[in-house]
This record gives structure tokens, sequence and C-alpha cells, in this order.
């Protein structure tokens, strides 16, 4: 099986990691055709998709996030790492800082979020008591100990809409609905690769404050710097998880669907 990296903000290809024979491909689904990358390291094939395209120019509600996720099933991918670049509302994930995300609060609006509408006369519930693959987390969380790096502590996410900044009132209000992040991207991505059962992480590299949680203003500069300082180490990371075929696999991620 395959492995992939997902790249945010700031993450638009795997240069600085010593991956082999990388070539760029083109996968035609049902949703739509998906540019991406596909390398070898040790023997592992992994696939690198950037989520806002190779030159940042898809906005977050213009991400093709059936088709992008439907392109790495095809691919046979059954696990992925994914970046996100978010904005932080906890103090005790500071600019520069990065989170393993835990859960998320969804606050996006009219995006296709799901594989199953009904068109085939199935009913699909996806259970999302686990969002995230717990097995990967805790790989990443434990390999980030042993190698020093690090990681500020478990996050809950909160995605909006986009391609719009928060106001200061939105993110008083995600405080108190218990968010610790903010960004625009990562739902329903997360959802649909449990639909299609394929393992699936996040790490949030904080970037900024969230809008009124400091007085500072929220620059390009500022958030591109924050990612080129964490990129090379996350990554890093995804690989050797995602190389090693030693680890012990005991998520439920493959089995989170419901029909009726």
């Amino acid at each position: 099986m395959r492995k992939a990296i997902i790249g945010g903000t700031g993450i638009y290809n795997l240069n600085g990691i010593e991956i082999d024979k990388i070539q760029e491909v083109e996968i035609t689904t049902e949703y739509g055709a998906v540019s991406l990358e596909i390398g070898n390291y040790g023997g592992t094939e992994i696939v690198f998709l950037p989520r806002h395209g190779k030159g940042h120019g898809v906005p977050p509600h213009k991400i093709n996030y059936r088709g992008n996720m439907m392109a790495l099933k095809e691919l046979e991918v059954d696990e992925i790492f994914a970046t996100c670049a978010v904005g932080s509302l906890n103090e005790g994930f500071p600019v520069g800082s990065i989170v393993i995300l835990k859960d998320f609060l969804d606050f996006t609006q009219g995006r296709e979020s799901t594989f199953h509408e009904g068109n085939d006369g199935v009913v699909a519930h996806v259970v999302m008591d686990k969002p995230y693959c717990q097995d990967l987390s805790k790989s990443l969380s434990n390999l980030a100990r042993e190698k020093g790096v690090q990681i500020a502590g478990e996050a809950v996410y909160v995605c909006t809409q986009g391609p719009r900044f928060e106001t200061s009132a939105e993110i008083k209000m995600f405080g108190k609905l218990g968010g610790d992040v903010v960004g625009m991207t990562n739902v329903p991505e997360c959802v649909l690769a449990k639909e299609l059962g394929m393992c699936y992480s996040a790490v949030g590299i904080v970037s900024n404050w969230c809008t009124g949680f400091k007085d500072e203003k929220i620059s390009m500069h500022d958030i591109d710097a924050a990612m080129s300082k964490n990129k090379s180490v996350v990554t890093e990371l995804f690989v050797e998880i995602l190389i090693d075929s030693k680890r012990n696999k005991e998520c439920k991620c493959k089995n989170s669907l419901i029909l009726l």
C-alpha cells in the first residue's frame, strides 16, 4: 500500500526530503482530475498532495476535497499525514508551535462533505468518535519525543469557511466552545478520508494568533516564516513513521462506516 502526505499552506512539495524518483502524475476521478507527486523512500511509495495546488492557487472553499481523497484511494493509499496552518486562541499554543489535532468543530458552509449522497439507495453514516487515526497520532507523538521535537499538545481544531479570517467575536465564541486552533481546510478532508477507510492524522503549525486574541496583525510574512521553520521537521517525522512496517496497527479507521 502507498502512503500519503498532504501539504497545507507553505508546504507545496517534498523538497528537503531524500525521496527518490519523484514524478508528477494526474489522477482522473469521478469528482475531477487531481495533480500530485509520487516518490520512493526506502522501498515505500510516498504520494504528496499539495492541498492548495503547487502555486497555492486554490482557496480553502474551492478545494476539491472529494477529488483529492478519491485520488489517494485510487492510488491504494491507506495512511495519510496532513499539515494545516492554524491560528491559535490557546495561550499554551504560541506562534511557531506544533500541535496534533484530536477533534474538530465544523463551521464550514455548503462544502461537499460526503461520498454517500443516497443516490444508490443506501444510507451511510461515518462515526466521528475518533476523527483522527489514534495509531498515527500516537506514533507521531512518540517519535517527536524521541527526536526531541517539541509538540505543544493535542488541539481541538475549528474549521471555518474562509477565505476571510475570523472576527474577534467569532474567536471568543470558538474559545467558549472548546476550540484551540482555527483553520479553513481540515473539514471535510478528514471526514472523507475516514469514509474511505484511510487512516488520517494531522498536525497544526501555529502561524499566527487569532483575530483579537493578541494585539497583533496577521501577515503572510509571519505565516510563511512559521511554516518554513517547521515544515522539514514535520515532514521528516511523517516519512519515518509511514515507512515503518513494524508499527502496531490497532485502529478501527477501516471500519468507520455504518450502512443502513
